[in-house]
């Protein structure tokens, strides 16, 4: 039989420290807010001790981590706010409803930084597709839900990246992320500062959905599970857009002090972060939070997790101001408490109080931390024993190709994009199915390039060099669009950080984020933890999805991978090698995945990066792709795919054919240009002392690939954006 503290989530020893922050048996109101400031998803108990491997300053960071989302600079006065959040165990029971309330949740993260969100991208990870009503039942869930909310927003979902993988079966990953615009006099923090200041709650009203929810998600997921459903959060997008608004225009006058949304753990998180992050205490009345269902307890106001709701920090005398400027917008707006300094969160019913604690130990400050053992898990020692010369070549190339075009991985994700409004309020100029997406900042000439990437597959084999892989492919995809990368914001999605192979995953992880972006200059802004990704089976590969943004001081410059025309010369930046450890066609073709990651030299990374965007810059190239999954040959289909047009590539190469058209080395990355500006490029990468090698020009429709002189891929461009385009939207039907 379980005690009181294991009902809502906590061990013996947290419970513990619990009776010394009172100095007495907490009462159910207390116990349960502990339980849900103290879950894993609130407190990052298991995790907060690692950040310190991570750069969180530089010259264009205003706000790091510790917010609701980070800030950077894009000059002009102007800056950029992010934030990457996952909702994965309320996607796994009800898909709609969790991938919706997720993306309203991290729109709410950016408006209450004082940012108009622009732009929505999302990461997605489900079981294997094939033959699984299952997958496709999420999957489609998913999509609709994260459709529905950001159509409705009408803020543009303008890139992501879906991928496939059978430890995901029973645990999908749906992360969102939001991107907002700010001006640098506009940026408004989470705090309750001012005695006598009003708390005003306004949005819509509390109810009983979301229960538990950041508890929920601290938890593996087990057969058990389908009955949490009261769990999930319902969503109106409707109700948030109003709330957005009426935000927005609060935050123009001088009556906000702070601002919070309610988000995980509900009123209980928003009160007690105000609180520390101000004069320390608070006092609330929870009869006076506007309810929509009758005989609410108040343990059931204080930790609901209803969407659409923000808590405000009123200077005092102001209120009535900021309650005509919400029910403009047919929102609620009520004081439901007042800022103190005695360091303390007093919850009254009335004239009764029923919970008393000190704000800080509610706080993740205040929360425990643990720094648990770890040990590398068995199977690394095996998988990486595979050698290239452990499987055979393919005997027919056209055959393979078009195998891993068709790839649930690799396949176009259009069928997706499409349920997407990606253009809505017009002002995206490179939309989703390139690199990287680009935003036009209205008024300005300047655009921003977004990405969210990460493959899971590498960081399953090597976890520390495959999250350095992460952040630097999320660089490649920012620099083909022609912008500078200049932060991140990560989603880290484990299993439980109480086995310690799981542990080692993240904190490898962890260590090599940290090492990426002290070498790219992109500081960690933001982000979030997701741990008890798994079920009674088995665990998901760890996933740290890297979002990133760049900026272009001149948006009309944006580059794109798709060739433009026949007779471009096409160009390899970067050397092959024998490096088909964990690579798609190993996967796809051979049914494994094992091996050595390919190794990454951020030397000669950061050369070829800075050299692209300078060409891009001087407008020497027509198109820009980096190389990843699927290696060469998968790369120029994609670029060949997209205006219908073909190549004839002549390879020469001392690796067997299969490695070199499907190795997944790092630094590499596929130009096209016009013949009268090929010799200047030359120049610059001579100069450099960067590799590269002239492998063809771009035909009418006829895709051929010839290595060491022997034909080895004959194929009609037509044929391959046939197969490639449809089949996701097939295994779907």
């Amino acid at each position: 039989m379980s005690t009181r503290y294991e009902e809502v989530g906590l061990k013996q020893e947290e419970y513990d420290k619990i009776l010394d922050y009172l100095g007495r048996e907490p009462n159910e109101l207390e116990l349960n807010m502990y339980g849900v400031m103290w879950s894993e998803h609130c407190s990052y108990k298991h995790s907060k001790v690692l950040f310190k491997h991570f750069p969180t300053s530089g010259k264009n960071v205003l706000q790091g981590p510790g917010e609701n989302a980070g800030i950077v600079d894009i000059g002009d006065n102007l800056a950029v706010a992010m934030k990457i959040e996952s909702h994965n165990h309320p996607s796994a029971i009800e898909p709609y409803q969790g991938a919706a309330t997720g993306v309203g949740g991290i729109i709410r993260d950016i408006f209450a930084m004082g940012a108009r969100p622009i732009a929505l991208l999302n990461s997605l990870r489900f079981g294997e597709i094939e033959n699984s009503d299952r997958v496709k039942f999420l999957l489609d869930g998913v999509v609709e839900g994260i459709a529905g909310y950001g159509n409705c927003m009408g803020i543009p979902t303008v890139g992501g990246e879906v991928y496939f993988n059978s430890s995901y079966k029973g645990n999908p990953l749906v992360n969102a992320m939001c991107v907002g615009v700010i001006k640098h006099d506009k940026i408004h923090r989470a705090n309750a500062s001012g005695v006598g200041n009003s708390i005003m709650y306004i949005g819509a009203a509390t109810g009983r959905d979301g229960m538990g929810g950041a508890s929920f998600a601290s938890v593996e997921l087990t057969e058990q599970s389908e009955e949490k459903k009261s769990a999930v959060q319902v969503g109106d997008p409707f109700m948030e857009k109003l709330l957005l608004e009426a935000c927005l225009e609060l935050l123009d006058t001088d009556c906000i002090v702070g601002i919070q949304d309610l988000g995980a753990a509900g009123l209980t998180s928003a009160c007690c972060e105000t609180a520390t992050k101000g004069e320390g205490g608070m006092e609330i009345d929870v009869l006076k939070v506007p309810r929509r269902e009758k005989n609410m307890l108040p343990i059931e106001i204080m930790i609901s997790e209803s969407q659409e709701r923000m808590l405000l920090i009123v200077k005092k005398g102001r209120e009535n101001e900021v309650r005509e400027i919400v029910e403009k917008w047919n929102l609620h707006a009520v004081i439901i408490g007042t800022v103190t300094d005695n360091d303390r969160l007093i919850v009254r019913e009335g004239d009764a109080v029923v919970g008393d604690m000190p704000a800080q130990s509610l706080d993740s400050s205040g929360a425990p931390k643990y720094y648990k053992d770890y040990e590398i898990p068995k199977y690394i020692e095996e998988v990486r024993k595979f050698r290239s010369s452990d499987i055979d070549e393919p005997t027919d190339y056209n055959e393979t190709l078009l195998k891993i075009l068709t790839a649930p991985n690799i396949a176009s994700k259009e069928w997706i994009y499409r349920q997407y409004d990606h253009r809505v309020r017009t002002n995206t100029v490179v939309a989703p199915g390139s690199d990287a997406a680009v935003i036009r900042i209205r008024g300005t000439n300047k655009g921003i390039a977004l990405t969210t990437d990460c493959n899971s597959r590498f960081c399953y084999l090597d976890p520390r060099e495959g999250s350095k892989i992460a952040v630097t492919e999320a660089a490649r995809n920012i620099v083909c669009s022609g912008a500078t990368p200049l932060a991140i914001t990560d989603g880290l999605n484990f299993g439980s950080p109480e086995k310690p192979d799981r542990f080692w995953q993240f904190r490898e992880c962890v260590i090599g984020i940290g090492e990426a972006c002290r070498e790219l200059d992109t500081p960690v802004i933001s982000g979030n933890v997701s741990f008890y990704n798994e079920t009674e089976d088995s665990a998901i590969y760890p996933t740290p999805i890297i979002g990133m943004v760049g900026v272009l001081d001149d948006v009309s410059k944006a580059c794109t991978m798709e060739f433009k025309s026949a007779g471009e010369v096409i160009i390899l930046l970067g050397k092959t090698k024998d490096e088909i450890g964990g690579s798609e066609y190993l996967s796809r073709i051979h049914n494994l995945e094992s091996g050595h990651v390919p190794y990454l030299n951020f030397a000669l990374e950061k050369k070829i990066q800075k050299l692209i965007l300078s060409a891009i810059d001087k407008e020497l190239l027509c198109s820009a792709h980096d190389l990843s999954e699927g290696g060469l040959a998968v790369a120029l289909a994609e670029c060949c795919i997209g205006n219908n047009l073909g190549a004839k590539i002549d390879i020469k190469t001392k690796l067997r054919t299969d490695i070199e058209l499907f190795s997944e080395t790092q630094s590499r990355f596929i130009v096209s240009l016009k013949q009268k500006d090929v010799y200047e490029l030359v120049v610059e990468l001579e100069d450099e002392k960067i590799p590269f090698t002239i492998i063809g020009e771009v035909a009418e429709s006829d895709f051929r690939i010839d290595v060491n002189n022997k034909e080895v891929v004959s194929l009609k461009t037509e044929l391959m954006a046939e197969k490639w385009r449809g089949a996701l939207k097939c295994l779907m039907e």
